[in-house]
């Protein structure tokens, strides 16, 4: 019997943060970004934790800047993340499947993961692996966990400022918490 759980992003926390380097790098900024708009599913197969299929789906031009900034900032950071970090005008979305899962049980109705898939971000499909852990509830599921995210390994050179005195590293790090609840049959 198979159990499939839809993404809900109002009850979900999704962020991705950058961090500052390079010679006034204690100048710089780290932004951090809330996922805005997303979607996706965790079926189990067989209900069972190593038979889940993961698919998420992110409108790229929906990666919010959270931090505490002037609006000239703001707007300077944002604009050159969507053009020249994720050029969301020419790809729109980043996608992840899952195409392999381990499992351990932590608890009842707790598990932690290793999910192996594809990530594919602007234009790029590489292999990605996401370290996490499975709540299952009376109600949904919880997937929780953190992943680091290398730009270099998807073409994307970090940004820099003040000739290259201040720029982002090659690693991101992506946070989630994400809530699902069972689809309607």
């Amino acid at each position: 019997m198979a159990a499939c759980y839809r993404f809900d992003k109002d009850r979900s926390r999704f962020t991705v943060q950058a961090f500052a380097a390079g010679i006034l790098s204690a100048l710089g900024h780290s932004p951090t970004f809330a996922v805005r708009d997303f979607e996706g599913t965790m079926r189990f197969e067989r209900e069972e934790i190593r038979s889940m299929v993961l698919e998420l789906t992110v409108r790229a031009d929906s990666l919010e800047l959270m931090d505490h900034v002037r609006d000239a900032d703001r707007r300077e950071i944002t604009d050159r993340m969507q053009r020249e970090v994720l050029e969301s005008s020419v790809y729109p979305t980043i996608t992840y499947h899952s195409e392999e899962v381990s499992s351990d049980p932590i608890a009842p109705g707790r598990f932690r993961v290793g999910i192996g898939g594809r990530l594919t971000l602007r234009g790029v499909s590489k292999s990605q692996r996401i370290d996490a852990e499975v709540q299952i509830f009376g109600d949904g599921v919880r997937l929780l966990g953190e992943c680091p995210l290398r730009l270099s390994d998807y073409g994307i050179r970090p940004v820099t400022a003040l000739g290259g005195a201040i720029k982002l590293k090659d690693e991101l790090k992506v946070s989630f918490d994400l809530a699902a609840h069972p689809e309607a049959s």
